[in-house]
């Protein structure tokens, strides 16, 4: 039985990946920003364990998780929260910057630092739900774009260092994916949300488990995805 630990799996693609998971039977480690969320995330997932920290404070997870039972082998780690706030760099504030780039850069590589023994103890899989803004920038997606961009270079440098350890990292760029972070972008855009418009997040959870579940004779680095309609 394989241990995923998932960050994003209360709603959107995230949610879509724990339950293709939690269905085959998988023992699944549910981050969760309070002890409130953790319990709603238990609920919806009998038997699944949660890990509580919150990832806009990326300084606190290792004090947050020394209290913590954390599992002894993880064979895949699956970045899947993230925020945006769109504004255009001339608007953009310090607080709107930090945010995005908390939550979407430092707390993944601070969590993968804190469970990399753990990673390679099973040759485990990193893997990291990225963006097509972590490909391309544009107006008004600066700050999302820079968080994003550097989510790559994260993966990218892990992917080096720890392919002699026999840990497999991949990046997946999927493009717009009907998801509540989708409707709040197109409310900063001021569009009219049309969720029939974007991919369903079960087509990117389709992607994510074939990567996990690619043998051990190869490994997928690099995964975009974009809308087919």
């Amino acid at each position: 039985m394989a241990t995923h630990v998932i960050t994003g799996a209360g709603s959107g693609i995230g949610a879509a990946v724990a339950r293709r998971l939690h269905a085959r039977g998988d023992e699944l480690v549910l981050h969760a920003r309070d002890a409130g969320r953790a319990k709603e995330l238990a609920a919806e997932f009998p038997g699944a364990r949660t890990l509580v920290g919150d990832l806009a404070e990326p300084d606190r997870l290792s004090w947050a998780f020394s209290h913590q039972t954390l599992p002894d082998r993880v064979d895949s780690l699956l970045h899947i929260a993230g925020v945006v706030d769109l504004g255009e760099i001339g608007e953009l504030t310090p607080k709107s910057w930090r945010h995005q780039l908390d939550v979407n850069l430092l707390a993944p590589a601070e969590l993968t630092r804190l469970l990399l023994p753990q990673v390679r103890a099973a040759r485990g899989h990193v893997l990291f739900v990225n963006s097509g803004a972590g490909l391309n920038a544009n107006a008004g997606w600066a700050a999302y774009a820079a968080s994003k961009h550097g989510l790559k270079a994260l993966a990218d440098a892990l992917r080096q260092e720890e392919h002699a350890a026999g840990v497999r990292v991949t990046s997946v760029y999927p493009g717009r994916t009907a998801s509540p972070m989708q409707a709040k972008v197109h409310q900063q855009e001021g569009k009219e949300y049309d969720e029939a418009r974007w991919i369903d997040p079960e087509s990117v959870a389709t992607t994510i488990v074939m990567a996990l579940d690619l043998p051990r004779d190869a490994e997928v680095n690099d995964l975009t995805v974009r809308p087919g309609r």
